[in-house]
């Protein structure tokens, strides 16, 4: 039976909530003054970072953001009417629609970041440290505790504390004889798995590979790999594309490594060794159907600068490129 809940405590997470709900905007019109609701841009970044293991449908947006089905299709009608959501039919089932964020959603929706981020930033900047870190552990408290027990074994995200052990579970090390053997082999197979590309990446990555070792530039370029006590398990490459702008390559996690936040963590690594080699620019190029990868980037402050369609590893593609100024 579930225990009585006093009226003073009921008051208590009312008054926390107001509080709160006004310290970070949320009650403002538009999000950072924007034209998007705080449900829209909820909306916005759950379709630009689905989930791996299933396509993203209408159904599905309703059961995971609890959203009632009229306003959600309502809010999905407008999206498309003003080209941020495309749909398209689901590999697995052609009757099921699939939920894609557009270029032009993906930019809206890498702005509206950059403006949390500023804020949030702001916020924690005015702390002491101490505060600091005592406010994020507090935070990590409400979140463990409001997690419905059926997630909590799920992987998330968490919050730096105070009192957890941030302690990585994994070492990087640069390339050494053997490693891009791995690095080929491992993108041939988990693109296949994952996305039915055929030899042709596995070919295009040992391309890439080979022309890292046979010119490599140890003053200019560089190769992280991860390990952990079973062996490799992901990569990042930063090549010259020229004097001023770097090129990020090549960024794999295997699926065990997954909520490590290695992903994050090898390309923050990329990116300030790109900086202290004194580029000016680092660029990328990508597919749009690589959503964790993107995430990333967009995090980082990536811009999305051209999208074209190819035919490329057996697939239809979308490409995209994108610049991060350093």
């Amino acid at each position: 039976m579930a225990a009585s809940v006093a009226q003073n405590e009921i008051i208590a997470m009312r008054r926390f909530n107001r509080f709160y709900t006004k310290a970070i905007g949320a009650l403002k019109r538009g999000l950072h003054d924007s034209k998007f609701s705080l449900t829209e841009v909820r909306v916005l970044y759950e379709l630009a970072y689905p989930s791996a293991s299933a396509p993203l449908t209408a159904a599905a947006l309703c059961q995971l953001l609890d959203l009632d089905t009229s306003y959600c299709s309502r809010l999905l009608r407008n999206f498309e009417s003003r080209e941020l959501l495309s749909r398209k039919p689901s590999r697995a089932d052609a009757r099921v629609m699939q939920l894609r964020l557009t270029a032009k959603g993906a930019r809206a929706l890498a702005a509206l970041e950059r403006a949390t981020d500023a804020q949030t930033s702001a916020m924690l900047a005015r702390l002491a440290t101490n505060d600091r870190g005592n406010l994020l552990a507090s935070m990590q408290t409400i979140e463990d505790t409001l997690r419905p027990v059926t997630e909590r074994a799920a992987p998330r995200e968490s919050a730096p504390s105070a009192v957890s052990d941030m302690s990585p579970r994994y070492r990087l090390r640069s390339h050494r004889p053997g490693d891009m053997g791995w690095v080929i082999s491992r993108h041939g197979a988990l693109y296949a798995q994952a996305y039915g590309w055929d030899e042709s990446f596995e070919a295009m990555v040992a391309q890439i590979c080979a022309r890292f070792i046979l010119k490599f530039d140890p003053e200019r370029e560089c190769c992280w790999i991860a390990e952990d006590d079973s062996g490799l398990i992901g990569s990042v490459f930063v090549v010259k594309k020229s004097a001023t702008t770097a090129k990020l390559r090549m960024l794999i996690v295997e699926p065990r490594a997954r909520g490590m936040k290695l992903g994050a963590k090898l390309v923050d690594e990329a990116i300030a060794f790109a900086r202290a080699r004194g580029y000016k620019k680092m660029t990328l190029w990508t597919n749009d159907i690589l959503h964790a990868a993107r995430h990333i980037y967009v995090a980082r402050g990536f811009k999305l600068v051209k999208e074209e369609s190819h035919r490329s590893f057996g697939k239809d593609l979308a490409g995209q490129y994108w610049d991060l100024s350093l």
